[in-house]
């Protein structure tokens, strides 16, 4: 049994409902789905599509763009455009893994802490005011540090660090449904915790969820591709925003699309993934609200 939401017909104040216009179009929205898709399809294919991503030409050197280079080419003679599109995979990812281990976290946390209280409760807040309290890029940044630089080990470092917004939200989201009526009524019929949490009461927080999650993975660019800058993340040579954006830095007076380009496409994502997480929780804040 699972709580639906209710549409009420909106009047107009004589009584009579008034008919429906054509939903309003966002080219603002619109635009950020193109974008987004558009990155994931680079992370997913760009090296396939561009094998030769990482051919060196030292011979030409950097390079402004022209000659078939449409971004130019840094120090070793490589294709700006083609590295650009090959280092999404590894900026993405990161990051994608970050969001998506943070939700899990944050998900069965919260659960247990909105559905069970008490001493779940207690210590799952305990838990997460302590991550709250520790900068969490500068605790990466020294965790990173100490284990070589290692870009899996950065990731699930961020992954624990960035997991007390998702245990707070879904907690009080958890909290909000807890004691309507469809709750006691599932309780009532000798549904088991795990059932109640997972089929009736986690549905009902999704909203929150997913918004948070693309919040988290626009945060998750920006730590990771600041790793990679100051040499912490991948290894040197490697395809990512981060790292291009710190080997081509001294290229501005060159070929400014060399550090121009990665820089311009980590807050590009940043944007994008932060406007599409407020307009999912609009949307269902809408709905919810009908």
């Amino acid at each position: 049994m699972t709580e639906h939401l209710v549409t009420a017909a909106a009047t107009d104040g004589t009584g009579a409902t008034p008919r429906r216009g054509r939903p309003r179009r966002r080219p603002l929205t619109a635009a950020g789905v193109a974008v987004a898709v558009l990155l994931l399809v680079a992370a997913a294919f760009g090296q396939l599509l561009l094998p030769d991503w990482d051919a060196q030409n030292i011979g030409i050197g950097a390079r402004m763009p022209g000659g078939g280079h449409l971004l130019g080419t840094d120090a070793l003679g490589r294709d700006i455009a083609e590295m650009t599109v090959a280092g999404a995979r590894s900026t993405l990812t990161g990051a994608a893994l970050v969001a998506l281990g943070s939700m899990l976290i944050g998900n069965i946390l919260g659960l247990l802490a909105g559905y069970l209280g008490g001493w779940t409760d207690m210590l799952v807040r305990r838990w997460a005011d302590l991550l709250l309290a520790v900068p969490a890029l500068l605790v990466t940044l020294v965790v990173a540090g100490i284990g070589g630089g290692g870009y899996a080990l950065a990731v699930c470092a961020l992954m624990v660090l960035t997991s007390p917004s998702d245990i707070r939200l879904v907690r009080t989201a958890v909290l909000e449904q807890r004691h309507l009526p469809y709750v006691e009524a599932a309780e009532t019929l000798g549904l088991s915790r795990g059932t109640v949490m997972l089929r009736h009461i986690w549905p009902n927080t999704l909203p929150v969820v997913v918004a948070n999650t693309l919040l988290n993975f626009a945060g998750s660019i920006v730590s990771l591709s600041s790793l990679s800058f100051l040499g912490l993340g991948v290894p040197p040579g490697a395809p990512d925003w981060g790292r291009m954006l710190s080997e081509n830095r001294d290229l501005l007076y060159t070929n400014p699309s060399a550090a121009l380009a990665p820089a311009v496409l980590i807050v590009l994502s940043a944007v994008v993934l932060n406007h599409l997480g407020d307009r999912v929780l609009e949307v269902f804040s809408k709905r919810g609200n009908a």
